[in-house]
């Protein structure tokens, strides 16, 4: 008996799970509907100096009703920005439509390359994303030639094969002269666009400076100058000069948005040109028999501009930087330089290193050029060396 009310209770089991299987496929519900697929196409198009135009396509048995583009400009950070774009388009199951970005108001500089995708998403839910694609904001105005040794490829399109040459030997140089005296050493590549005079390279730019003539983008690992066949020598050191800038700022970027004072910034580009030049030397000795040198720590702002100040300012940098590599070594300069990519301020990075602030600096440079200093600071200097 006990059996057989245990195979009626199976029997009765499966016959009520038949039942509720035949109920459930003839039940009425809501209608499921498979998920509309999204065919997209997307592409970009520069319109050098002044804008990008990201253009997508999107085709679904659906209405797309939403487009969303993302880009990441590549450069040098802490972490990685993806910016988001929202597409203002009518929803429908065929829709095209862009987004431009006018980099005036600011974007990348000239050779910048954005990395791009788009994701789309219909009214039944689905979403579809495209590949990541590249943009490079190139200036198309000018048929460039490129050549490349080591982490520097140069590009120009004026003059021939021996100029860039002539500057590539002096971005080599310049690499070297640079790691034997401070020991900085390239992270990374550059790219160096030598455009074919200043005007060429200004208008390039957004808002540029009359009298540059010469620009580094650390973050961006590029740089900017104008070149002519006829200024081959100056331009032999403005490479070098802006490769010292590059170098400089990719050994010292921090996440705390600090910099290097500008007398350090430019002294060491200055000195990374080579032996100073004449101009430079006269420059400085007039300002010392005239008495008007300009401060150490009036030399960390930015410099005047005034010409003949600012040049005065670049001779009078070099002479403190090459101070500074010259008495105490490279290995001290390597360091200062270290404490800056760790965010120390001005006055605290010098202490740290070599025991005296800008002030002290200050002295140490005059007393170095043959200026006569005040007593209160010879006795300065007297005890700072007891101490050291």
């Amino acid at each position: 008996m006990r059996y057989a009310r245990t195979h009626m209770t199976r029997v009765l089991f499966y016959l009520l799970l038949a039942v509720a299987v035949v109920l459930s496929s003839v039940a009425p519900g809501a209608p499921v509907s498979a998920a509309s697929p999204i065919t997209l196409d997307s592409f970009a198009q520069v319109a050098f100096p002044t804008s990008i135009t990201f253009t997508v396509k999107a085709q679904s048995d659906s209405a797309i009703v939403s487009l969303r583009l993302h880009y990441i400009v590549e450069r040098e950070n802490f972490a990685t920005v993806v910016s988001e774009v929202w597409a203002q388009f009518q929803p429908g199951k065929s829709v095209d439509t862009q987004w431009l970005w006018d980099v005036r108001k600011g974007g990348p500089p000239p050779g910048g390359r954005i990395e791009y995708w788009w994701i789309a998403e219909n009214a039944s839910g689905t979403r579809s994303e495209t590949s990541h694609l590249k943009v490079s904001f190139e200036d198309s105005r000018y048929k460039w030639q490129s050549i490349t040794n080591g982490v520097v490829n140069l590009l120009w399109y004026k003059g021939d094969r021996s100029f860039a040459d002539s500057l590539m030997a002096a971005a080599q140089q310049g690499l070297q002269r640079l790691n034997t005296d401070t020991g900085a050493a390239p992270q990374r590549q550059v790219r160096i666009y030598i455009y074919g005079s200043a005007q060429d390279m200004q208008g390039a730019l957004q808002f540029p400076q009359e009298w540059t003539g010469g620009v580094a983008f650390s973050e961006f690992d590029i740089i900017l100058i104008g070149v002519s066949p006829d200024i081959l020598d100056w331009g032999k050191r403005a490479v070098a000069h802006e490769l010292t800038h590059w170098i400089t700022g990719q050994l010292t970027f921090n996440n705390y948005g600090a910099g290097l004072p500008v007398w350090l910034e430019e002294g060491l580009a200055t000195y990374g040109e080579g032996p100073i030049t004449s101009q430079y030397q006269d420059l400085l000795a007039a300002a010392i028999r005239d008495n008007k040198l300009i401060s150490v720590r009036t030399l960390s702002s930015p410099f005047s501009a005034d010409s003949q100040t600012a040049l005065l300012s670049y001779a009078e940098s070099h002479s403190i930087v090459a101070l500074l590599i010259q008495t105490y070594g490279r290995d001290k300069m390597a360091k200062l330089l270290d404490v800056f990519h760790q965010g120390s301020d001005y006055d605290d990075a010098l202490k740290q290193v070599y025991g005296f602030d800008q002030d002290g600096l200050d002295t140490r440079w005059r007393q170095s050029i043959g200026v006569k200093i005040a007593q209160a600071a010879v006795q300065e200097l007297m005890l700072a060396a007891l101490s050291v």
